[in-house]
């Protein structure tokens, strides 16, 4: 009986002792007990509602079993992550960007490159013609070229080198009023008539160079020299004022003779040397006092014509032959209108 105790003793004392060992850093049921030889704690299954730290396995079970102790599990550190960068702010990552450089605040499109509306080349931000038609060439300002300075660009200049300062048509083409081929800059003659010849200054061709224009002159091929009427013919001595006419009993020029009047002015100052008397004269009808007064009135109502037109007053005078010198026969209306004539005789 004393030996059953003994053993019994001594086998208690044994595996107390293995149980303190085991149990040396943590309670012997926890599967992780570093204690053990193989990392569990002997027999937990059978023995893990008893036993406590540094109690006998005779003893009374705890009141509740002790939490082992649990590493805390240290997670990996994240990585960061790297922010896409722009360098130029134009809202297009570096990556994508293929204009790097664009000025801060400009308009971009998806390619980071500033806007070009009408594609010539120059950005919108410094484009002042931003609606240049496709395919013409622009200045550094977006602006079509126009090579003469005339208004006109050269996609539509006609006339691309017109000398700086001319009026210009829509066309890009110097002016020509009358049309002749001689552009009003050069034109000495501006308001030729339609269709005529002209020279190089743009005056109508004057062959015979009597002052009569080759369209006017009856008498294209008078000697060099030779005095003309308005006409191109040799001057006459005297000259009769054709269609020059006035009322019975009157010296108010009529409105049919200003036309004539107008050509013999214009052939008194081509020949600005002569002097010329204008000469009045009558029918027969009335007395001759009366006549010649009368005529005396009608060459100073031509002459005073001349002087209102130009003509120096000292290459004129006036002087009345009454009824005196008839050209016509004064027992005919026909022939009483001719008397009442004015004519102009040269004094050289």
């Amino acid at each position: 009986m004393r030996i059953s105790i003994f053993v019994l003793s001594a086998l208690s004392a044994a595996l107390l002792s293995t149980m303190n060992v085991q149990a040396a850093d943590a309670p012997y049921y926890n599967p992780a007990n570093s204690a053990s030889s193989s990392g569990m704690t002997s027999g937990y299954e059978l023995y893990k509602t008893i036993g406590c730290p540094g109690r006998g396995i005779l003893e009374a079970p705890c009141a509740a079993p002790v939490e082992a102790k649990v590493a805390p599990v240290v997670k990996p550190a994240e990585k960061s992550v790297a922010m896409p960068i722009d360098s130029d702010g134009d809202g297009v990552v570096d990556a994508k960007d293929r204009c790097p450089g664009t000025t801060r605040g400009a308009k971009v499109d998806a390619n980071g490159c500033e806007l070009d509306a009408d594609g010539d080349g120059v950005v919108d931000r410094l484009d002042r013609c931003p609606t240049t038609p496709a395919g013409r060439k622009v200045n550094a300002e977006g602006c079509e070229l126009d090579g003469d300075g005339d208004g006109v660009v050269d996609a539509l200049d006609r006339c691309p080198t017109t000398p700086a300062g001319r009026k210009v048509n829509a066309e890009g083409c110097e002016l020509d009023g009358d049309g002749d081929g001689v552009v009003d800059a050069l034109d000495r003659c501006p308001t030729t008539p339609a269709g005529r010849k002209v020279n190089a200054e743009g005056c109508e061709l004057d062959g015979d160079g009597d002052g009569i224009v080759d369209a006017a002159d009856d008498c294209p091929g008078t000697p060099a020299g030779t005095p003309v009427d308005d006409k191109g013919c040799t001057l006459p001595k005297t000259l009769t004022l054709e269609g020059v006419n006035f009322d019975n009993d009157e010296d108010v020029l009529r409105p049919d003779g200003i036309a004539i009047l107008d050509g013999a002015t214009a052939t008194l100052k081509r020949y600005p040397g002569f002097k010329v008397e204008v000469a009045g004269h009558t029918d027969s009808r009335g007395s001759s006092v009366h006549n010649l007064d009368l005529s005396q009135r009608r060459a100073q109502a031509v002459m005073n014509y001349f002087i209102a037109h130009g003509i120096a007053a000292d290459r004129l005078s006036a002087k009345g032959y009454g009824e005196t010198r008839p050209t016509g026969n004064n027992y005919l209306e026909e022939g009483r209108m001719k008397n009442r004539r004015v004519e102009l005789r040269t004094l050289d």
